[in-house]
């Protein structure tokens, strides 16, 4: 494989592993908060913010470790024939089936950098009494799903040079 997919495969690998580390640290501010608003809910009046923050945090969450996920292999797949199939065979199939992962993938980041746009020009809140603005969500799923794509691609990569006989 040309040295600068190689490159791409690790700067990719490197960035999503940290910040899918870091991204499970969310779960730690997710249990702060939802802590926090149960403690404030029995002892005096609860605070309007909590649930919609905890929402945003499980958002950030979800959608910045879906790239580690992906890399670590985490991900829900059917193992009722893959399980058994040989590397190489594995690498053809999944080779075919990450454009479908990827087109999906680009789907949602159009969506989500349209929504993001809207977000912005007219100053889109929450409907919430709370009202916080929607734009700094909606940049962490697009940097979330983007992470996702670069994974994939990284993937693709890595199928191709096993189908070549190479590992990466």
């Amino acid at each position: 494989m040309p040295r600068f997919l190689v490159r791409f495969v690790r700067i990719v690998d490197m960035v999503n592993y940290r910040i899918g580390r870091m991204a499970m640290y969310l779960l730690f501010v997710l249990t702060g908060v939802l802590l926090y608003a149960i403690i404030a809910k029995a002892l005096f009046r609860p605070p309007l913010w909590t649930q919609e923050f905890a929402q945003f945090t499980l958002v950030g969450y979800f959608v910045l470790g879906g790239a580690y996920s992906l890399q670590l292999g985490a991900n829900v797949r059917m193992d009722l024939l893959y399980g058994r199939w040989s590397l190489r065979r594995r690498a053809a199939v999944d080779a075919v089936t990450v454009f479908a992962m990827i087109g999906f993938l680009a789907v949602i980041l159009w969506g989500g950098i349209e929504s993001t746009l809207y977000a912005f020009e007219v100053g889109e809140k929450s409907r919430s009494v709370w009202a916080p603005y929607l734009a700094p969500v909606k940049i962490v799923i697009c940097i979330g799903v983007f992470l996702m794509i670069l994974q994939s691609i990284a993937y693709l990569i890595r199928d191709i040079a096993l189908l070549r006989g190479e590992r990466i």
